[in-house]
């Protein structure tokens, strides 16, 4: 009489497949896939393998963004931010080094024990002999990184790796008003990229730069130049390892960025942060009102906010070398800039760079 009754749920209710499970698991599955896929042709690269360009259909972008990435990098950077306890710290800082290569005699405190969580290790700071910054170039590397592309833009599209393009409207948004930028008065049959170019005889160029999560996080300012407005685009965030830029036409439309907007005494100048897996928060120094990797947000939307006022008509002035943000792991830079047609570049396609060394000059 004392016995209880032991209620038991249906098997078909206990092991109910929901939809949103369905897509986690198969987009997941899909995603460790493309990851295997990028290791092999990166293997290929490096024995001077020319891979041919392959790339993924509407169905593939698709199942890719049913991965939750916004959702794994909000927890990935709470869980970055957990402090942890000062036996554990050396033990996971050094597997992080061993895994990606991490030159810790370069950080400004080398003490494994000093970074109380990963959020600070990823974020260290660098001995300031590190990194000179060339003074007889006119751009700089903004970053630590890879050089996956460079050079003119043509016909409206950037390279965002060798064949696979992306459209220049789509990345920068529509043209800011010519108040901000002190843009001449384009023809409107103009196209978007010459609409960019303020001065007669000067051409577009661009230039993307990698950054792996054993780099350097924080990012400088390029060159002397004057931000004058900041766009931030909300959206997706998938991979942006050479790999998955060469398979996803247009990546960087699709991923978060924040465009700053300026210009230099040649004319146009812009540096994008492309956000990524891992890679929700994206910080510049000076603008407090950005936040990045929001819960919600409408698809396709952007919000605009300018740093000239009637008591600041000149935005922010910014100097070679000078820092200017962070990502949280490694991610993507581009530069979209105007300049006369004798500009050179200084580098080779897949190179690895460091912050304060030359891009190019004139």
């Amino acid at each position: 009489a004392d016995r209880k009754k032991l209620h038991t749920a249906p098997v078909g209710h206990v092991f109910r497949l929901r939809p949103f499970h369905v897509l986690v698991a198969t987009g997941g599955g899909y995603a460790g896939y493309r990851k295997y896929e990028d290791y092999k042709l990166e293997q290929l690269e490096k024995k001077g393998i020319e891979v041919p360009v392959k790339l993924a259909s509407e169905w593939e972008v698709a199942l890719y963004k049913s991965v939750p990435t916004r959702l794994l990098s909000r927890a990935w950077g709470r869980l970055n931010q957990v402090e942890l306890p000062t036996w554990l710290r050396k033990p996971v800082y050094s597997l992080y080094i061993w895994t990606f290569g991490v030159n810790m005699k370069e950080a400004a405190v080398e003490d494994l024990h000093h970074y109380r969580n990963l959020s600070e290790f990823f974020r260290r700071k660098l001995k300031p002999q590190a990194r000179p910054v060339c003074c007889l170039h006119s751009v700089i590397s903004p970053s630590d990184g890879k050089i996956l592309n460079f050079g003119q833009v043509k016909n409206c599209e950037v390279e965002q790796v060798k064949g696979v393009t992306y459209s220049l409207e789509s990345f920068l948004g529509p043209r800011i008003s010519t108040e901000e930028l002190r843009f001449s008065q384009a023809p409107p049959g103009n196209s978007f990229q010459q609409q960019l170019v303020t001065k007669e005889g000067n051409e577009l160029y661009h230039c993307v730069i990698y950054l792996a999560p054993g780099d350097y996080h924080c990012f400088h300012s390029p060159t002397d130049w004057r931000v004058s407005h900041r766009r931030h685009f909300p959206g997706s965030l998938m991979s942006v390892n050479p790999g998955v830029a060469r398979w996803i036409k247009e990546l960087f439309c699709h991923n978060e960025r924040v465009v700053l907007t300026g210009d230099w005494k040649h004319g146009f100048f812009s540096l994008t942060a492309v956000g990524a897996t891992n890679v929700g928060s994206i910080r510049i120094y000076f603008d407090q009102d950005l936040h990045t990797n929001s819960p919600r947000y409408s698809k396709g939307s952007y919000n605009d906010f300018s740093f000239i006022s009637n008591n600041n008509k000149e935005g922010i002035p910014m100097r070679k070398g000078e820092h200017l943000g962070e990502f949280n792991l490694g991610s993507t830079i581009v530069l979209i800039f105007e300049a006369p047609k004798d500009f050179k570049f200084h580098l080779k396609a897949g190179q690895k760079i460091r912050f304060g060394e030359a891009l190019g000059s004139l």
